[in-house]
């Protein structure tokens, strides 16, 4: 059974504008999918919908046998708990430190009193330095993340998001913000911890190549339609214009 499945989703925003039309595709447990298209063509909205960070005006999301779309709050709360998320921009708390930050990936399964006064159990801790260490952050683990880089942001992004023990992760343009070295070491972590944790990965990307080198099958995104789900091999060059409606896909930043 696949951990996750789009069945005719649509998504209009405020009745005027459409942002997803009858996205339908499925995915399986372990898969590394990356989502490529122009910017404005749905990309985001479909992976928010996820979630529930935005809610599918129609159609059915099932994510690990929960019916998205019509569950409550308590689980959507289950829900979340399972799927990690990476975000273009870090999404952390500059003011805290790395190992704070990390640690906050477990407020999800916490009580929301134990949650709000910081309280995590030496297990966890422990837990959240050998994560750091996996990801080559612990001489940085008490600095304030305000005074990292950027990759260096994003590998605690990836810190907290696997601090949650989730079956997915979502990661929506997280290299769009660095530099090619950067979105490098990015690619072969989150590309490393698919294959050795099993987690599966769901990445949106601007660079076609790097979707091509890290994933096994790429979905197509154009105007909120689904225009190609395939893998790699399969994404020819007039697929590539057809989703971007230019060659805009094949003037890239080369990764590596």
């Amino acid at each position: 059974m696949p951990i996750l499945e789009f069945k005719n989703v649509s998504k209009n925003y405020n009745h005027m504008t459409q942002a997803l039309t009858d996205v339908s595709f499925s995915v399986e447990e372990g898969e590394f999918l990356s989502i490529i298209g122009p910017s404005g063509a749905g990309k985001s909205t479909l992976m928010r919908c996820t979630n529930r960070l935005v809610d599918a005006t129609e159609g059915t999301i099932i994510f690990d046998e929960h019916d998205v779309i019509n569950a409550g709050k308590s689980e959507i709360r289950q829900i979340r708990k399972k799927i990690g998320m990476i975000f273009q921009h870090y999404n952390l708390v500059d003011r805290l430190s790395v190992i704070e930050n990390v640690l906050h990936g477990r407020l999800g399964h916490k009580l929301s009193i134990t949650g709000a006064i910081g309280h995590y159990s030496e297990q966890e801790k422990e837990s959240a330095f050998e994560i750091l260490e996996k990801l080559g952050l612990t001489e940085h683990a008490y600095k304030r993340c305000d005074k990292l880089s950027g990759g260096q942001k994003q590998r605690v992004g990836i810190a907290r998001a696997i601090m949650q023990t989730p079956r997915m992760i979502l990661c929506d343009e997280p290299i769009a913000s660095l530099d090619p070295n950067s979105s490098k070491i990015i690619m072969d972590h989150l590309q490393n911890i698919n294959q050795t944790m099993k987690i599966t990965c769901i990445c949106n990307l601007h660079q076609v190549d790097v979707a091509m080198r890290y994933s096994k099958r790429i979905i197509g995104v154009t105007s909120g339609k689904i225009v190609f789900d395939g893998p790699p091999d399969q994404l020819t060059k007039p697929i590539i214009h057809k989703i971007y409606q230019s060659n805009e896909g094949e003037l890239i930043t080369d990764v590596g």
